[in-house]
């Protein structure tokens, strides 16, 4: 009677929820350190609401082989500063996309302390691992206008999750305005090319001007949506990996290239009063 009764609960529980099957689980990461002024953030969450609402994205959207994605927004600084803005989303329609767009501009949100590439990837990866959406890809996208310096190298946090399964694509903002010029590289691009994409199809998009964001915000996330592998010369990359063929993680680097130099930039300001 005993095991009868514990059939019949278990019939009664309810069957747990499915997840949603979409075409692409996308988090975009955008950094919002204090290398950035007010308008610079601004300028970010103006831009991914002017592409997520273009015709071109939603037409991305709409030729994928089941025509939907999930997507996330948070913005991230430090390696435990990450703000959530739009949690997982279904965008299956224009009417979805321009939702997230307009919640993008509803209100604006201030600069946090530090820059930890590491920490929004691994924030990214076990968010896409926890939603309730079954990506036929898993990409996140992450934005930044300076190299890591807190939290794990990241080069260890982007081998790690692209070995689960991840892309990672960049954003490299490339620009000289504001307190963040004292932590410019003039290769940031290189930086992101080397210590940062990975994974199957990766690649980066550098922005050196910020009339350009808006523009390669749109192009970055139509070729993300659709799958689309840029080719070199194309301008969405810097160098043979960009755009090159799937690989599973990137070790090799360019000789002599030092994927800690912000954790070093940053201990020099701090202790040998780098000016």
């Amino acid at each position: 009677m005993r095991r009868l009764a514990l059939a019949f609960a278990l019939l009664a529980l309810p069957a747990a929820a499915q997840p949603v099957e979409v075409d692409l689980e996308l988090a975009l990461m955008v950094d919002v350190s204090r290398s950035m002024g007010p308008g610079e953030l601004e300028i970010q969450r103006r831009g991914y609401a002017a592409a997520l609402g273009s015709d071109e994205v939603i037409g991305a959207i709409r030729g994928g082989l089941i025509g939907r994605i999930a997507i996330s927004y948070v913005e991230w600084a430090g390696r435990y500063g990450q703000r959530t803005i739009v949690d997982w989303t279904l965008i299956e329609t224009a009417d979805q996309a321009r939702a997230v767009a307009d919640r993008l501009v509803a209100d604006f949100s201030p600069a946090m302390r530090r820059t930890s590439i590491s920490g929004a990837l691994l924030t990214a990866a076990a968010s896409i691992e926890a939603n309730d959406f079954e990506g036929l890809r898993r990409v996140i996208d992450v934005s930044g206008d300076g190299p890591n310096n807190e939290g794990r190298p990241v080069t260890l946090a982007r081998d790690e999750v692209v070995a689960r399964g991840f892309t990672v694509n960049g954003l490299p903002l490339m620009t000289r305005e504001g307190i963040g010029a004292r932590w410019h590289l003039d290769d940031l691009d290189a930086y992101y090319e080397t210590c940062v994409i990975g994974g199957p199809g990766a690649f980066l998009v550098p922005v050196t001007d910020w009339a350009q964001f808006a523009e390669a915000v749109r192009r970055k996330l139509v070729l993300e949506i659709a799958g689309a592998d840029p080719a070199p010369g194309t301008g969405t990359g810097t160098g043979a990996r960009a755009g090159a063929a799937p690989i599973p993680v990137q070790y090799a680097s360019p000789p002599g290239y030092d994927c800690l130099i912000g954790e070093k930039m940053w201990e020099r300001y701090f202790y040998d009063g780098m000016p």
